[in-house]
């Protein structure tokens, strides 16, 4: 937070007293022993944000791609790693796994969201043991600090339309609810690269929050209660399938994909009266994750029950430099699976005990330290450890190290649904593990940063240097080099890294009008059975640039806000294709290319404010994104290869309604 206080005095009495608050988009902490950016409710307003997927496109930590040229849908990466290696995390309750992994972010609506914790490297094992390149927690409004109403409208030039309402009423000091009702749908069906496939999908979404909060400072007790339901329709394919007709048939390709989810959420916590750095808190989880869907002639049926139960009591050792979170955790995952009407169901369970200590002198050196033991019915009994360290050299200054053990179940169908968009047959080698005949994926996590604040011109700025290596013990290898006609899923033979360098520098040039910078490097290699390549789909080099500009607010609330975000990727190894037609073939790597997104907000009054932008303004779009669009029941057809966008320039407009 900046503040800028002026006052202006004559002799006898005070004639005015201004204090202006600017409220930075992403901050970042000096004092936190882990290496979080906080980012906030401004910067989720910098781009169209229809949904937690899409919130990360103004931030450099995160990469946000498509996964595939049918779906429409993006995936995050962070260190150079897919989010099933990120702990993704609601109100710090697990959310997006298992069942949900491929489409679980778009499930969240971004005018939901109150802010995002981003959290590089191994996380807290308050929270898991499956964390290895870090944590990204949502935290949702909260009813007693909402107002009484809010609307968003959105719509767009690749027929995208939205509604967002939000209604919140105070019962009493103590007790407010809140209703979230969110409406999406696609409803015009496009072919911008005249492949005879939609670019994105058509179809809606309809989803429900109902939130309570119960807070009495008296007694110390907070809860929480949410229920929610969400149900997503997507239908995709060739331009002229029609599900009615052409289903599971050679008529047409096509592709739909139904889910519903139900989730209920409850966090009771108690802070002792006469000891305010001691408290108790209860959490528990039950959701219910139904998705029937097909791929041309592929299909995939999942449903995930799950529950999941964390009890942490927080306390100090003789002084507040001392803290301390122990407690337990039950996880729960019953999955009825079902992978081209073969049935790969099986039911999981763990449960563990953690212990985490913190020492923090205030001005110099802080460090976490912390370890759980768990047992898991199919991963065993495995200890997890994780250190953060945070050191204060001088004045503005923070140097932070982090190291971790994680590992996961891998969920290889869930994970990877993108490949059922193609003719590949999937095998897998390994039938000595316990899940898909694989063993848990294992990996190291080491980390180092430095952030450093300063004066330039007479202007703030800062700049990080942070480093982070991942090493796997084990991996569950999706081997895509082998041969375009297959897809292989086995156990790590050799090793497998993942060197992520990133250098970030943030400058006000003048008032109200700054900049952000980042440049990204990754070294991220794998041992496959054909050789040693890169990580398919993975640039080594990144370059990202974001400005923003906002006019001061004048007395009626009226204010303009401007905002521009340049990516630029270098080239990506692709997966193999050299065996297919010369027509149906790839280069090794993908070109070059960047990306510029534009959106400007004119705020009328302190209730209501328009919005309009553009994402991919230079238009750029993937060549050959599909493979073998002629024949998609053939032998070379993969919808999966995609590094680029597909759409091309997209614009969008929207409005914000406010009751305070």
């Amino acid at each position: 937070m900046l503040f800028v206080f002026t006052a202006t005095f004559s002799q006898e009495k005070l004639d005015e007293v201004k204090i202006d608050i600017k409220q930075k988009g992403i901050k970042k902490s000096l004092t936190k022993t882990a290496n979080t950016s906080v980012v906030t409710s401004k910067e989720l307003l910098k781009a169209a944000c229809c949904n937690l997927a899409e919130s990360f496109e103004t931030n450099p930590s995160i990469d946000v791609n498509f996964s595939d040229a049918l779906t429409g849908t993006k995936q995050i990466k962070m260190l150079g790693l897919t989010s099933p290696y990120l702990m993704i995390t609601e109100e710090n309750i697990p959310s997006v796994r298992g069942a949900s992994q491929a489409y679980g972010l778009s499930f969240t609506p971004g005018t939901w969201v109150d802010n995002i914790q981003i959290t590089k490297g191994a996380g807290s094992v308050v929270n898991g043991y499956e964390s290895i390149t870090g944590q990204i927690n949502t935290e949702l409004l909260k009813p007693l600090k909402d107002i009484p109403f809010f609307l968003n409208v959105y719509g767009s030039t690749d027929s995208r339309y939205e509604v967002n309402t939000h209604f919140n009423k105070k019962i009493s000091d103590k007790w407010a609810t809140s209703l979230f009702v969110h409406g999406n749908a696609r409803v015009t069906k496009n072919d911008m690269n005249d492949d005879h496939f939609l670019d994105n999908p058509i179809g809606k979404q309809v989803n429900f929050t109902n939130r309570w909060q119960y807070s009495n400072p008296e007694t110390g007790w907070v809860s929480f209660f949410n229920i929610k339901f969400m149900k997503d329709e997507k239908q995709t394919g060739e331009y002229d399938f029609d599900p009615k007709f052409d289903k599971l048939t050679t008529n047409h390709w096509g592709s739909e994909i139904n889910t519903e989810r139900l989730d209920f959420t409850s966090k009771i916590g108690y802070v002792f009266k006469d000891m305010p750095y001691q408290s108790i808190g209860f959490q528990n989880a039950f959701s219910s994750h139904n998705q029937d869907s097909y791929f041309g002639l592929n299909q995939y049926n999942i449903k995930q029950q799950s529950y999941y139960s964390n009890l942490i009591f927080n306390s100090i050792i003789n002084n507040t430099m001392h803290k301390f979170s122990t407690g337990l955790n039950f996880t729960y995952d019953k999955y009825a699976e079902f992978v081209n009407l073969i049935d790969v169901s099986r039911i999981d369970n763990s449960v563990g005990a953690f212990f985490e200590y913190n020492f923090d002198n205030l001005n110099k050196l802080s460090y976490t330290l912390g370890g759980r033991l768990d047992y898991h019915n199919r991963l065993g009994v495995f200890f997890t450890p994780r250190l953060h360290v945070k050191y204060n050299p001088w004045e503005k200054s923070v140097f932070r190290f982090s190291a971790g053990r994680g590992k996961r179940a891998a969920n290889i169908y869930a994970e990877n649904q993108q490949l059922f968009g193609s003719s590949r047959v999937f095998s897998t080698l390994d039938s000595n593990g316990k899940i898909y005949g694989l063993n848990p994926e294992i990996a190291w996590n080491y980390g180092i940063s430095f952030t450093q604040n300063f004066t330039l011109f007479g202007k703030s700025a800062d700049m990080t240097l942070d480093f982070y290596r991942t090493d796997f013990q084990n991996q569950a290898i999706v081997d895509v080099m082998q041969s375009p006609q297959q897809v292989l899923f086995y156990n790590l033979k050799g090793s497998s890294y993942a060197n992520s360098l990133q250098i970030d520098f943030n400058y006000e040039i003048i008032r109200n009008f700054n900049l952000r910078t980042a440049y990204k490097y990754y070294d991220i290699a794998t041992d496959y059975l054909s050789g040693t390549f890169q990580r398919p789909l993975q640039a080594k080099h990144r370059l990202f640039g974001n400005i923003e500009y906002e006019t001061n607010i004048s007395d009626q609330g009226q204010q303009w806000r401007f905002d521009a975000t340049i990516n630029w990727l270098g080239k990506q190894q692709l997966p193999t294709t050299i065996t297919n037609p010369i027509n149906d073939r790839l280069p090794e790597f993908s070109p070059s290319f960047s990306t510029l997104n534009i959106q400007v907000t004119v705020q009328q009054s302190r209730t209501f404010e328009m919005y309009f932008g553009g994402e991919n303004i230079g238009n750029y779009r993937q060549t050959n994104a599909i493979i073998g669009e002629h024949n998609p029941f053939g032998a070379n057809f993969d919808t999966s290869i995609v590094y680029a966008p597909i759409f091309g320039q997209m614009f969008y407009a929207g409005l914000r309604f406010k009751i305070k």
